[in-house]
């Protein structure tokens, strides 16, 4: 079993896979890679924990200009293309921009039951990413991060699968289509942390089967679980607080990392649209279908699809403008409260900081995308 683990944790079969969908090292004059790995932190330098202030300052390394950028030779453009797009569904911009468009479009029941599978975490199994060379790095964002589980893997597998088993009572479809989507879009995501060269393939199944494992040992409580989050008087009060809580207790690390920074901007929206929705359920305001369960797919036509489009841009500027104006309130008051001066960038990496910042303001995103952007849709004759 250990060799099996060492085996599907070996970089060389991740290189492989590169190779077999057309992604090759160029090499140097001298026959030896030029895409060497780079201190943990940041592309060309590192990042040194300040004790004194718990702080994060990063330096630049005197050989940082010496550091060539990864040099690779791609040799199948479709497939290189499809595995850009693919890794980019697996991104948390990607689920916050896409997942309210269930909710304004389709059904929030699904939007609901999605966001709340989406609230995984990571860093707790600390084993490196796989190391450059042999494999081509096409990232380097989340280079300083660990790579076991994959997250983009327990992302997309957990988020497919309970789409697919939410919408069944909800939305008339043929299964075998939908588990077909599923499967596709899962393992695209998948297959696309390898062709990236972010993952190990020990990464991507553990990060598969985590999510296998939590669906199944959920799925008979996701009723209860329904009930209690819309209906409780002590709703609200738990999802700000547990998810408070653990944002404050992710794993530390011995370097910064965005990880943190992502895993509590996954937390507050989670939290805001929890309590949103509990909030329309004791407004009665809750948008369900008025038909008999499970709907018909509404009807492709030119007026809907102008309306879904127009849903979906008011409903991103909402979410965007939301996210810029209390971004920047809560940093304000964070730096006088702190009294650290605004022009200090490493500030917002701050523990004290971070978290605090990036969960009350993707707490008010999810409160503005459960909660006020269906009204604003009904003042302008849009539902």
């Amino acid at each position: 079993m250990l060799q099996l683990l060492e085996y599907l944790h070996d970089p060389e079969l991740v290189a492989r896979f590169q190779r077999r969908c057309g992604l090759f090292l160029v090499e140097s004059v001298n026959g030896a890679p030029v895409n060497g790995e780079k201190p943990r932190g940041a592309p060309g330098g590192r990042w040194e924990h300040q004790d004194s202030n718990s702080n994060y300052q990063y330096k630049q390394s005197v050989c940082a200009d010496k550091i060539s950028r990864p040099q690779y030779e791609v040799r199948n453009w479709p497939l290189h293309f499809l595995f850009l797009l693919s890794a980019s569904l697996g991104n948390e911009v990607f689920y916050i921009t896409c997942l309210p468009c269930i909710h304004w479009n389709l059904d929030p029941f699904l939007c609901r039951r999605l966001i709340n599978m989406w609230t995984v975490m990571k860093d707790v199994l600390k084993l490196p990413r796989p190391t450059s060379p042999p494999v081509i790095k096409l990232e380097t964002r989340v280079d300083a991060e660990y790579g076991l589980p994959s997250t983009h893997a327990m992302a997309a597998t957990s988020i497919s699968f309970t789409l697919l088993l939410s919408a069944c009572s909800r939305v008339q479809f043929q299964f075998e289509i939908g588990l077909l989507m599923a499967v596709t879009l899962s393992s695209l995501v998948c297959l696309s942390r390898l062709y990236t060269g972010m993952h190990s393939v020990l990464d991507v199944l553990c990060g598969v089967l985590i999510s296998a494992v939590l669906l199944l040992f959920t799925y008979p409580f996701w009723i209860s679980f329904d009930s209690f989050q819309l209906t409780s008087p002590f709703s609200p009060v738990v999802a700000l607080t547990l998810l408070l809580f653990l944002s404050y207790t992710y794993p530390e690390l011995d370097h910064y990392s965005t990880t943190r920074g992502d895993t509590v901007t996954i937390l507050g929206v989670c939290a805001g649209c929890s309590v949103g929705y509990w909030a329309n359920e004791q407004l009665r305001q809750a948008s369900e279908p008025q038909q008999t369960l499970p709907v018909p797919l509404p009807t492709l036509t030119a007026l809907t699809v102008a309306l879904g489009i127009c849903r979906a841009l008011i409903g991103i500027v909402a979410l965007v403008g939301t996210r810029q104006i209390v971004k920047k309130l809560s940093l304000q008051m964070l730096y006088f409260w702190y009294m650290v001066p605004e022009n200090d960038e490493n500030a917002r990496m701050r523990k004290e900081i971070e978290v605090p910042s990036k969960f009350v303001t993707y707490t008010a995103v999810g409160l503005v995308n459960s909660l006020l952007v269906n009204r604003v849709f009904v003042l302008l004759g849009l539902l």
